[in-house]
């Protein structure tokens, strides 16, 4: 019986073949490592700047809610002349000139909590602190945190409502001149928040520091009066 020959047509990859698919595949994944780390460093800042962001916000709306209030049943715009420049602000008021449950200090003097305030910032090792103190409370409602992450804190005092631009870290070419303390009726308060880089130059997902400028204007409600 005659047996015929079998062909033998299948084979395996060879080893350049091989070594072009290891090498197509080394690429992919190198792309595909990048791309997700760079995913991941703008993911990370961009909750960094949202926490910051929101913290601040806040910040500057209880700064707002108060500084307004500034001067309340005094004589004087309320601001602290010696404890305001442009990096602080300290404000007074007598919130309970008229409340008849108070005791008559109370009424007639700014010695209660709430109604004597300094906004100012404290520099950390890593970060800066926007803090309220109250020179009237006590104990660990002294001083309060509002919000960390801060680049600066700049506090601008007019005479009058006015209009400016932003740049950097600061508001620039207001329609009025700066008056002192004192004298103010409206007040801009500056705050810029700084974020460090993020990942390393020249490198995948490499995210540089950045700054983000929140600006609030204040009127001094209680300073064009002069009696109470």
């Amino acid at each position: 019986m005659h047996r015929g020959l079998q062909m033998k047509t299948d084979r395996g990859f060879s080893l350049l073949e091989l070594l072009i698919a290891m090498t197509i595949t080394m690429v992919l994944l190198g792309i595909g490592s990048s791309i997700l780390v760079s995913s991941f460093n703008i993911r990370h800042r961009e909750n960094q700047v949202s926490d910051a962001l929101a913290d601040v916000q806040r910040a500057i709306n209880v700064m707002s809610r108060e500084i307004a209030n500034a001067g309340f049943n005094l004589s004087t715009n309320g601001v602290v002349t010696g404890d305001s420049n442009l990096s602080s602000i300290r404000i007074r008021s007598n919130l309970n000139k008229y409340v008849s449950t108070a005791s008559e200090a109370s009424r007639n003097n700014v010695i209660d909590p709430g109604e004597d305030i300094k906004y100012f910032v404290n520099a950390a090792a890593n970060t800066n602190y926007l803090v309220r103190y109250d020179v009237n409370a006590t104990g660990t409602a002294r001083k309060t945190v509002l919000a960390n992450r801060l680049d600066s804190l700049r506090i601008h005092y007019f005479a009058q409502q006015v209009n400016y631009s932003t740049s950097d870290c600061d508001i620039k070419d207001p329609s009025a001149a700066e008056v002192a303390p004192a004298a103010a009726r409206y007040i801009v308060i500056a705050v810029c928040v700084g974020l460090p880089a993020q990942g390393t130059p020249n490198s995948p997902g490499y995210q540089p520091p950045t700054s983000v400028l929140l600006a609030s204007d204040v009127t001094l409600r209680n300073s064009g009066l002069s009696s109470y």
